[in-house]
């Protein structure tokens, strides 16, 4: 049985690479442990610069060991019988398919993208506080593409209404771009738990898709 302290655990990040060390996407702890248990996947642990390979039950007893030492540094889930340290990467056994190398186009890519920042007057706002602008307005043929679709706050969006920034006497603060990898990651990769992360992420060659 999980105590009810451990739900929060089970909502971390977790990065899945495939059976040839590429990455793939990222999920939550909770499908994460789902697939350990089945022996679908197992732990990579990274520590100063290099890695290794854990089953579930060796995982386990490393746990024990890790929460006397590093406990700080883990997430962690309890259960009735033992603490687990939640992983940060694990990789598919059975699975050898190529990541996807094209970013999504949706809302939360957009938002990320633009670093939740309205791209008329630069101010940050939470997510619920933007909506997504088409710099070239519908109406004038303008399509829901990265290059035409930016953040903007309410106030900027109704100044702008359906007329083009230059009709408008307003200036973009950034062009808008496809992103050539998921904006999402470098939110993780900015958190201190995630480091890890980072030797496995080869931007040249493929983009993470978040599920």
């Amino acid at each position: 049985m999980i105590s009810a302290a451990s739900y929060p655990a089970l909502d971390c990040r977790v990065l899945v690479l495939n059976k040839h060390y590429m990455a793939l996407r990222v999920i939550s702890a909770k499908r994460a442990l789902s697939l350990l248990c089945r022996d679908l996947a197992e732990v990579i642990f990274c520590d100063d610069g290099s890695y290794a390979n854990y089953d579930f039950q060796t995982w386990q007893h490393l746990s024990q060991m890790k929460h006397h030492f590093k406990a700080h540094k883990q997430d962690w889930i309890s259960t009735v019988n033992f603490d687990l340290a939640v992983p940060r990467i694990i990789r598919l056994l059975f699975y050898d398919r190529l990541p996807r190398q094209t970013v999504k186009f949706n809302r939360r890519n957009l938002f990320a993208r633009d670093g939740n920042h309205c791209q008329y007057c630069g101010k940050k706002f939470p997510t619920s506080e933007l909506s997504l602008d088409h710099v070239v307005p519908r109406r004038l043929g303008g399509q829901s593409t990265w290059e035409n679709i930016v953040c903007a706050c309410t106030q900027c969006n109704v100044k702008k209404g359906g007329r083009t920034p230059q009709q408008a006497h307003m200036k973009l603060i950034q062009k808008p771009v496809k992103p050539k990898r998921n904006p999402v990651i470098h939110i993780h990769l900015n958190h201190e738990r995630y480091q890890s992360w980072r030797q496995f992420l080869d931007h040249a060659y493929w983009s993470v898709e978040l599920t």
